[in-house]
Order: structure tokens, then sequence, then C-alpha cells
């Protein structure tokens, strides 16, 4: 977990997501080495899941025309074999709880290990029941990263307390995807979060502008996981060089708003 801490601890970190497999098996593992190439500092990797509660409608359809084709979780190790030949980018998982289930906790999480993917995030286990999960990912040395949402109130505690490698602070209410309107109350919630740890903390949901990305500067890093994936939507064939704009646009965001902190 050293390599995804460090990478997050720079004040002005972008974390980008793509879905395993979309478009296809080749452009996928390509286009998840040029977002490293593009200034990445980490990668999440969605697991396409047939009822993902946290992603909007950009997601999903990416999620589905996956399933469609057939896609195992056993490919998508198979992609993510494909990716470590070209880069050594801290790279986590996001998908949910079942799917991890089916294949086994201990198997997924020992494959994870042998893959160098550091960590992974499942929205939908809630917190009183992850003790099985969480005493698995310690063993393998893999973080286990948890949400934080404008909700938490008074489990922000617990819920630090159960963290490792990041935070991530969900900055709105409701799904995955663009937002018109922020809420500021996720700064103030990173700042009670840094008052209780050390571990990085990372906000997202919904953000997509530049202006966007210049906010939250009390984070140590951004998550935009939509925009990339309409990205890659819109320019199936091609997405390298709007995915490398794009990402170093918000790069270029980030180190503007901490250089004037």
């Amino acid at each position: 977990m050293n390599d995804m801490t460090q990478a997050l601890k720079h004040k002005n970190a972008f974390i980008g997501f793509t879905v395993a497999g979309y478009p296809d098996f080749e452009k996928s593992a390509k286009y998840i080495v040029d977002m490293a190439n593009a200034g990445a500092d980490l990668i999440e990797v969605g697991i396409a899941f047939s009822d993902p509660s946290a992603d909007g409608p950009t997601i999903m359809n990416a999620d589905q025309k996956v399933l469609a084709k057939g896609t195992t979780t056993e490919d998508v190790f198979r992609l993510m074999t494909e990716v470590r030949k070209h880069t050594n980018v801290p790279l986590v998982f996001l998908t949910y709880t079942n799917p991890v289930f089916k294949y086994g906790y201990e198997k997924f999480l020992s494959k994870m290990k042998s893959l160098n993917i550091q960590g992974i995030i499942m929205p939908d286990m809630p917190l009183e029941e992850q003790e099985v999960f969480l005493n698995i990912a310690q063993q393998y040395g893999r973080a286990f990263i948890q949400l934080v949402t404008l909700q938490s109130g008074n489990r922000l505690a617990k819920i630090v307390s159960h963290a490792s490698g990041f935070i991530y602070v969900v900055s709105s209410l409701g799904i995955t995807g663009s937002q018109n309107e922020l809420s500021n109350e996720a700064d103030k919630i990173v700042t009670s979060i840094k008052e209780l740890t050390d571990i990085p903390v990372a906000v997202g949901f919904g953000i997509t502008t530049y202006d966007q990305a210049k906010l939250f500067s009390s984070a140590d890093a951004i998550i935009v996981g939509s925009a990339l994936v309409r990205i890659i939507e819109e320019h199936p064939d091609d997405a390298t060089t709007y995915l490398t704009e794009f990402i170093q646009k918000m790069k270029g965001a980030r180190n503007a708003t901490n250089q004037n902190d």
C-alpha cells in the first residue's frame, strides 16, 4: 500500500476511473496505460456488475456493454495482467460485494496481491458486515477503501477506523455522473477526517470540469469517473489524445489550486 499512499500525498493527485473491458479488451488495457502516462496518480478499475447501485447512466451503460460480451472476473484479472506489462501505476478495483463473494474473498485478494492491485472499493458492503473481508484483506496487505458520504455524521470516526489506502469522500448525494452543483460540505468532511487520521483523502462523484477540479483544496486527490468513461464512449477507437488532454487539464487545475493555498 505504500505506493498508493505516497502517490496521493502531494495534495494535487488525480485518480481516474474506467470500466475493465470497455470498449473492448485491447482498448481497455491501452486506455488504462494511457491514463497512467497522462499523469493519473492512481486508477480505479471498475468490474462490471448488473446492478451497480452507486453508478450513474454513463458507467451503467459501459457495464452493460461489457457484461453483454460475457466478461467474467477471470477476464478482468487477465486484463490486469496485460496492463501490468506496461505500467506500475497504483491500481484499485471498484466493484460490488456479490462478484467478489462468488469468486471467493481469499482467492480474489490473493489474485490482487499477485498483480499488485493495491486496494478495493465495495460501496454496497455495510460497515457492520466488513469484519470477515477486512481481516482477509489485511492478511494479503490489500487496502479496503472506505467511503464517507455527506450523511455519515456520527459514524465518521468508526468508518475512518476501518480505513486503509485512502478514504473516498462522496461530494454529492446520489449516484456518480455529472453534477451541476457539488456540495461544499465535502470539504468540511475532509477537514474532519484529517483530524482523525493521516490516511490520504480523495473526493469524487460528479467532478467533471476544470473549475470543479479546483474545489476541495483540503483533499489530497480528486476522483473522476463518468467524464473519462464518456470520453471512451464517444471515441472508442481513438480515445488516447482526448483522455490525455483531459487528465492533464484536470491535473493543472489541482496544481493551480494548491499553489494558491
